[in-house]
């Protein structure tokens, strides 16, 4: 019994350290660079999806930006073959599949005129 019990609250004692290291991950970041088309500009997405392109020592780093692809309302001026905005932003940065994706807060993406 006592040997369940040392266990168990290793076990919570392990979980609380891997909740606190996956909250720290979920920090806010700015990020600055060109939004361009995934399937239109980039050719590398099935569908029209956001992409903001950022000069990252010396190298180009794509996020994936998670809204609502095509049909999200900055989308048209970077829709045409090759057509670029620059942007900004604001939310927390993520990996999937290999991939870096950004979840915008909300007003988080602010396109410069």
């Amino acid at each position: 019994m006592k040997v369940a019990v040392k266990m168990a609250l290793s076990l919570a004692v392990a979980l609380g350290f891997l909740t606190l290291a996956l909250a720290e991950d979920k920090k806010e970041v700015t990020l600055k660079g060109t939004m361009v088309c995934g399937k239109c500009t980039l050719k590398i997405c099935p569908k029209c999806t956001n992409v903001l392109q950022v000069e990252e020592g010396g190298k180009t780093v794509n996020y994936f930006i998670e809204d609502k692809g095509g049909k999200a309302p900055y989308h048209k001026a970077i829709c045409p073959k090759d057509a670029t905005q620059k942007a900004e932003i604001t939310g927390t940065v993520s990996t999937k599949d290999g991939k870096k994706w950004i979840k915008p807060a909300k007003d988080g993406v602010k396109i410069s005129e």
